[in-house]
């Protein structure tokens, strides 16, 4: 797994990175939980999703946003952060140029970043949010959501209350041409804690469902 330096918006951004063996291999990008709170891209649930991602064919990267490790910069309360993560994709794009497909999977404050790129990049056909927080970020941004993905949260979570997670998920299911899946971990709290193998299970059949063509549907390709 090669450790990789690229440029972000302010300096250098750490990174690791495991290219597919295929050529035109699909592109995940994971992206890790709040820097304030240790947030980084050595987190497990980050580590185990850039794995899940690689032993699929994926070509993966996950990297440290701005301040976190060796990348250079100061955190900036989100706004930096998607820079940081739309200059990730940048990179490995610029090394992928054959990639046709591109996911995004975030966890916390990352699932918050990544589902705002996904706004900005109408390449990113397939998400995981994870444990997003609907009860402090505004996500009323996805409107409307671009693209079909999935939503996981805890039962227990009390950083982001399921009731506040589901009130997103019935918001985003009312629009068209996109197909939201959810699934709530029963008696998983924020951390996953004693849960983390339900939810890599979760994650990785929801990724094999996609790429054997179900939970989506079908649409007009966006424009870049």
């Amino acid at each position: 797994m090669p450790e990789v330096v690229f440029a972000g918006p302010e300096g250098r951004l750490e990174g690791r990175y495991q290219p597919s063996k295929e050529s035109g291999a699909p592109i995940a990008m994971i992206l890790h939980p709040h820097p304030r709170f240790g947030g980084t891209m050595n987190n497990k649930i980050v580590y185990d999703l850039f794995y899940m991602f690689q032993k699929r064919g994926f070509t993966t990267l996950r990297f440290n946003f701005r301040g976190i490790g060796r990348s250079q910069g100061e955190f900036d309360h989100g706004v930096g952060e998607l820079s940081d993560a739309a200059a990730a994709l940048d990179w490995i794009q610029s090394i992928h140029s054959d990639s046709k497909s591109f996911w995004v999977a975030g966890y916390s404050f990352g699932a918050w970043i990544g589902m705002q790129l996904l706004m900005r990049r109408p390449e990113i056909e397939g998400f995981l949010s994870i444990a997003p927080q609907p009860n402090m970020y505004d996500f009323s941004f996805l409107a409307p959501c671009p693209s079909s993905g999935l939503i996981i949260n805890g039962s227990d979570d009390k950083v982001a209350p399921a009731k506040d997670v589901n009130n997103l998920v019935e918001k985003l299911r009312q629009q068209k041409g996109i197909l939201i899946s959810q699934h709530t971990i029963a008696g998983a709290n924020h951390f996953f804690a004693g849960k983390e193998e339900e939810l890599l299970e979760t994650c990785a059949d929801y990724v094999d469902a996609r790429m054997r063509g179900e939970l989506t549907v079908d649409r007009p390709k966006r424009l870049r």
